[in-house]
C-alpha cells in the first residue's frame, strides 16, 4: 500500500492524520504549510505522488477560512504533482450549518464550499457525521458521510449505560439520531422541545419522554458555545434525572463553551478528535475524547482497495 497510497495533512488536524497513518502502516507525506506575514498561504510538496492515490486529512474547523484555504490550496498542488487520484478526508466540514436559505438574499454556504473542493481538484470527498445529509447531493463527485456512532457506542456500552438509561435529543431535529442510539443500546427515549430565539441563543421549553430516577445521556451531532447542551442538562435534573451525561461528534466548543460545561450538572461530555481541543478544552476534568482514526483509516483502506464501504455506516 504505501508504495501507491500517500496521506497528507495541514495544519487543522495533524494529530489524527498521525494516528490514520499508524493504523494504516505508512508514513505521513511530506508536505509543507505555511503563513507568509501577509497572511497568504504557501504549500510545497516534499516528495514525488505522481501517478498515486492521494488523501488529504484536513478538518475546516477553527480557523475555518484559513484551513479551508490549505485544504483547496494542497489539492491544487499535488493535483500540478500529477497525483492520480485526489481524496479529500474532512473529519469535520465547516458551513455545514448554511445548508439552505434561511433568510432573503442569504447564501447557502456549505454548496460553495462543495463547489470549491470540486474545482479544486477533489475526486472523492470523505467526511464524518455531516450536520445535514442532504450536503451530499451538493456534490458532482462521490461522498462518503461516515458516521462516529459505532466509536460512540462502544464507549456508551461499556462505561455508561445500565438498565436505567434514557437517551435524549436536545431538540426535536436530533430525534432520528437519538432514536438510533436508543434502539442500539435498547434504552428509552426522551426529546427536549427547544426554540431558538436567535443564532446561538436557545431556550429550552418542554421535555417529551420519562427521564425520572434514570440516566440521561444527551446525543447530538456537535456542540458548539454549548448553550443548547447545559439548558437541556439542566431541564433533565429538574425532571428528576440522578445523572446527565452528553455526547457529540463534533467538539466545535467556541465562546463560552467549557465555561458552561464546567459550570453545568453534566457528568462527562464525550467527543471524538474530528476536531482538535482548544488549550482550555484539553484540560477540562469532563470532557472525554474519543478517536476516529480507527474508522477513517479502515475507510481509506477500503477506498483505496475499491471494497464496499457501506458497512461502516451505522
Amino acid at each position: 500500500m504505501e508504495d501507491k497510497i500517500r496521506i497528507f495533512c495541514g495544519n487543522s488536524n495533524p494529530v489524527l492524520a498521525v494516528k490514520i497513518c499508524e493504523k494504516l502502516g505508512i508514513p505521513l507525506g511530506r508536505a509543507k504549510v505555511q503563513t507568509f506575514s501577509d497572511g497568504e498561504i504557501r504549500v510545497e510538496i516534499g516528495e514525488n505522488v505522481r501517478g498515486r492515490e492521494v488523501f488529504i486529512v484536513q478538518s475546516t474547523c477553527s480557523p475555518t477560512n484559513n484551513n479551508l484555504m490549505e485544504l483547496l490550496i494542497m489539492m491544487d498542488a499535488l493535483k500540478r504533482a500529477s497525483a492520480a487520484k485526489i481524496t479529500t478526508v474532512i473529519p469535520y466540514y465547516g458551513y455545514a450549518r448554511q445548508d439552505r436559505k434561511v433568510a432573503p438574499r442569504s447564501p447557502i454556504t456549505s454548496k460553495l464550499v462543495a463547489d470549491l473542493l470540486t474545482a479544486a481538484g477533489a475526486d472523492r470527498v470523505v467526511t464524518v457525521d455531516l450536520h445535514a445529509g442532504q450536503i451530499q447531493g451538493f456534490f458532482d463527485i462521490p461522498v462518503d458521510n461516515l458516521y462516529a456512532a459505532s466509536v460512540i457506542l462502544e464507549y456508551l456500552r461499556n462505561n455508561l449505560v445500565n438498565d436505567t438509561t434514557v437517551i435524549v435529543s436536545p431538540d426535536a431535529g436530533g430525534t432520528e439520531r437519538a432514536r438510533a442510539f436508543a434502539k442500539r443500546l435498547s434504552s428509552s427515549l426522551a426529546i427536549i422541545d427547544k426554540r431558538r430565539s436567535g443564532p446561538n441563543i436557545s431556550e429550552v421549553m418542554n421535555l417529551i419522554g420519562d427521564v425520572r430516577d434514570k440516566v440521561a445521556i444527551i446525543v447530538d451531532d456537535m456542540v458548539d458555545t454549548a448553550g443548547t447542551l447545559t439548558q437541556a442538562a439542566k431541564a433533565l435534573k429538574e425532571h428528576g434525572a440522578t445523572t446527565v451525561y452528553a455526547c457529540a461528534t463534533h467538539g466545535v466548543l467556541s465562546g463560552p463553551a467549557i465555561e458552561r460545561i464546567e459550570e453545568s450538572v453534566i457528568q462527562e461530555m464525550v467527543i471524538t478528535d474530528t476536531i482538535p481541543l482548544n488549550e482550555k478544552a484539553a484540560h477540562s476534568r469532563k470532557i472525554k475524547v474519543l478517536s476516529v482514526a480507527g474508522l477513517l483509516a479502515e475507510t481509506i483502506r477500503r477506498i483505496y482497495a475499491n471494497e464496499s464501504v457501506s458497512s461502516l455506516f451505522v
